[in-house]
């Protein structure tokens, strides 16, 4: 703090000289680098002594030396040199996705109301606020207002997986954004600016319904899409501590779905590769019954403060009114073809396998919004291959009350 300036300006030189040794040995010659380090060891004498005169003259002496050192070599112009710096930032957060933190969409309403998944809502263009509003509650809350007009006749291409029997597509885009698509026998895919099941509820479905009875023909002047959607919430998943701890009973956690045959079965290609996040009832040992509304571990209910606020359904958890709840028997038949569910009728139980080889252990994962979501008591435990991490912290959107560290 009471170093006078010139002094700490010459330190700082003496650094930048040793550091220009290291990064440029390999171009330098060894009389250079002789050369230089005698000059550094002058200044730092010079320091020593306090002699302003005198760290003056061994500054100038250093930066002569240094700045001729390789004069062959071009100078770094601003372009390069700020290239390198994202580079090297690009390379930074790549690495931190890829062992520590991953960005997640939620991409439905399963967890809800700790976590919101991508809504829609009808809402006619007439309704809509001013447009600065409309941006403000885009960076707030991630709601999106939008109305998409088929412009021409197009033959919506059949699919007899998808919804009504036509091609109706989720894609990923840069693994965290869900976005759908409309595909068609004579024209382009219709790119849609959310998955395929909030766009269904703000105008799709009718649009699709007109399209089914006319043939497979959507009439140019249709509205596929009018209203708002409301973008799930952003967290950050940690990588890093199932490397160093056991995941824990009550917690929100991230898995991928391969080999959980259960969800391929009734999602298809779209389980490809994609990641499901649920809270974690149940490890390794442990065997669930479902008594709506409570959730038995072991036979007793199970008391981790997440897995209580469903069970008892208070203030906004009111949405689970019936707490915890068996699969809907409907569910075991999905298009024709039976499958099977683990806790679907009150004597059902599920258990957890301990004793296994690395990586094929079990685990459950349930919902919060255990009426509206598809999890264990459908397809059955996740291997602990299949684990990412716990969900860390929400970070966007702002307004939801959800932002902070997830419980």
């Amino acid at each position: 703090m009471f170093t006078p300036k010139w002094k700490d300006e010459a330190k700082h030189l003496a650094k930048g000289a040793r550091k220009f040794v290291h990064y440029k040995r390999d171009l330098l010659p060894p009389g250079r680098i002789a050369e230089i380090e005698s000059r550094r060891t002058d200044l730092l004498a010079a320091i020593k002594s306090g002699d302003r005169a005198k760290v003056d003259e061994a500054s100038k002496q250093i930066r002569g030396v240094c700045e001729n050192a390789l004069p062959r070599e071009k100078p770094v112009g601003w372009l390069e040199d700020n290239v390198e710096v994202m580079f090297v930032a690009i390379v930074i957060a790549l690495g931190l996705r890829a062992y520590y933190l991953q960005p997640f969409r939620i991409p439905t309403g399963s967890m809800q109301p700790t976590l919101n998944g991508i809504i829609g809502k009808p809402t006619p263009e007439s309704e809509w606020p001013s447009f600065p509003q409309r941006m403000l509650e885009k960076v707030l809350r991630g709601r999106t207002y939008m109305k998409i007009v088929n412009d021409q006749d197009r033959s919506v291409a059949p699919n007899p997986k998808g919804p009504l029997g036509l091609d109706l597509r989720d894609v990923q885009m840069m693994h965290f954004f869900s976005r759908g698509a409309i595909h068609f026998t004579d024209s382009k895919p219709l790119r849609l600016p959310a998955p395929v099941n909030p766009c269904l509820a703000v105008g799709m479905l009718d649009a699709m319904q007109i399209a089914y009875r006319n043939g497979g023909v959507l009439p140019k002047g249709t509205v596929v899409c009018e209203g708002t959607i409301d973008s799930g919430d952003l967290v950050l998943v940690d990588k890093f501590s199932y490397h160093f701890r056991k995941p824990k009973r009550g917690e929100v956690f991230v898995f991928d779905t391969l080999g959980i045959r259960g969800i391929h079965e009734r999602s298809g290609d779209q389980a490809a590769g994609s990641h499901y996040i649920k809270r974690l009832c149940g490890v390794p040992g442990d065997t669930l019954t479902v008594q709506s509304p409570n959730l038995l571990v072991n036979g007793k209910i199970a008391q981790e403060p997440g897995i209580q606020r469903v069970i008892c359904g208070q203030g906004p958890y009111s949405i689970n009114s019936n707490g915890y709840q068996l699969a809907d028997p409907g569910e075991s038949n999905h298009r024709g073809k039976t499958i099977h569910q683990y806790l679907a009728q009150p004597d059902d139980s599920l258990p957890l396998a301990d004793k296994a080889r690395p990586g094929m252990r079990e685990y459950a994962a349930l919902g919060d919004n255990t009426g509206n979501s598809l999890d264990s008591r459908y397809w059955g435990p996740v291997k602990e291959f299949n684990l990412v991490g716990p969900a860390l912290f929400a970070l966007w959107p702002v307004t939801t009350g959800h932002w902070g560290f997830i419980r």
